[in-house]
């Protein structure tokens, strides 16, 4: 975040090298899916915001004021991001939102929600990347119904759907110009798939460290199963392969940070991240037998969480799409 607000100063380079080493610490996805949002949620408000609206938005939540939650995804579009079906009706000097949001993180803890919605119906936009618009705004739980999702994992954060029909927001929380959301939010998108890899990766090389020193302690048939081939290539096939991911998401964060806006790299390395880390930690599950399905050696939460960067934000399958269409130019399959 910039200084004049408060904030570091610092980039998404710094933020991906904390990040990994928070999920590597143990705490993996739980712990950093706390803290994240409040890291990449305002890249859109620090590009696009205006001077007053950085000062009245940033600052408070630099200083541990005030906590962001994120609304996009919608139940019925899902990645369709541009089929979107909330709207917001322009009323005096407010907007009036109605509409549902799912999977919206921390909103039952929350003070502010930036919410992507449409402002011109998609019947009535020239591109369906028009009509969309991002507001900032006070997450008001009298117009707003938060409804928590019961989940397999990530038990430290609460997930959320969201019901509101005629939520008042003022516009002066419109973030830039109204129909010109979408491009603002992919340059908060970029950043989180970045970030996303890089707690992967960490979650990845906590659970081949685990994996490995209860290969060294552990003894079967008279000597350490750490001294078998098959429980040694497969961990040692994964730190390599974390490894690159690892410099790959370094080179993206800084890409990133120097202004390179489209997503070939953000893309790529939220797949890599996500396909590696999940081998890694489903090796390490396998490398303890019948104690990686006990919650005591911690590797069956690994892999548990490492569903979420394989799954969110994006599905593999889609960074898979953008790639072949953007970077090898093949035509569009969807």
């Amino acid at each position: 975040m910039p200084l004049e607000h408060g904030g570091s100063d610092l980039g998404l380079a710094e933020a991906v090298t904390m990040m990994g080493t928070i999920a590597e610490s143990g705490g993996g996805m739980t712990a950093t899916s706390s803290i994240h949002m409040n890291i990449f949620g305002l890249a859109p408000v620090v590009k696009y915001g205006t001077d007053s609206q950085k000062e009245r938005f940033l600052r408070p939540l630099i200083e541990g004021k005030e906590r962001a939650c994120f609304g996009v995804t919608e139940p019925n579009t899902g990645l369709d991001t541009l089929k979107l079906q909330s709207l917001a009706r322009r009323d005096g000097d407010d907007y009036l939102l109605s509409g549902t949001k799912i999977w919206t993180s921390t909103a039952r803890i929350a003070e502010k929600i930036l919410i992507l919605t449409r402002t011109t119906p998609l019947e009535e936009v020239s591109k369906p990347s028009h009509g969309l618009s991002l507001f900032y705004t006070n997450l008001d739980r009298d117009q707003v119904e938060v409804r928590e999702i019961p989940k397999m994992g990530r038990a430290a954060i609460d997930t959320n759907t969201l019901f509101f029909d005629g939520w008042k927001v003022p516009k002066d929380d419109l973030i830039g110009e109204e129909g010109n959301g979408f491009k603002m939010i992919m340059h908060g998108m970029n950043a989180e798939r970045i970030l996303l890899a890089s707690e992967a990766v960490g979650l990845g090389f906590a659970a081949i460290r685990k994996a490995a020193n209860y290969a060294t302690e552990r003894i079967v048939f008279g000597k350490q199963i750490g001294q078998n081939q098959g429980i040694q290539h497969p961990l040692a096939d994964s730190w390599i392969r974390l490894e690159s991911c690892r410099i790959m998401i370094n080179h993206a964060a800084k890409m990133y940070d120097e202004g390179f806006s489209t997503g070939e790299y953000a893309n790529s390395v939220k797949y890599l991240a996500g396909e590696t880390a999940y081998a890694a930690c489903e090796r390490a599950v396998m490398a303890h037998g019948g104690m990686g399905y006990a919650k005591e050696y911690h590797v069956e939460r690994y892999l548990r969480e490492v569903f979420i960067p394989r799954i969110a934000p994006i599905s593999p399958e889609m960074c898979l799409n953008y790639v072949a269409e953007r970077v090898l130019g093949l035509p569009k399959s969807y």
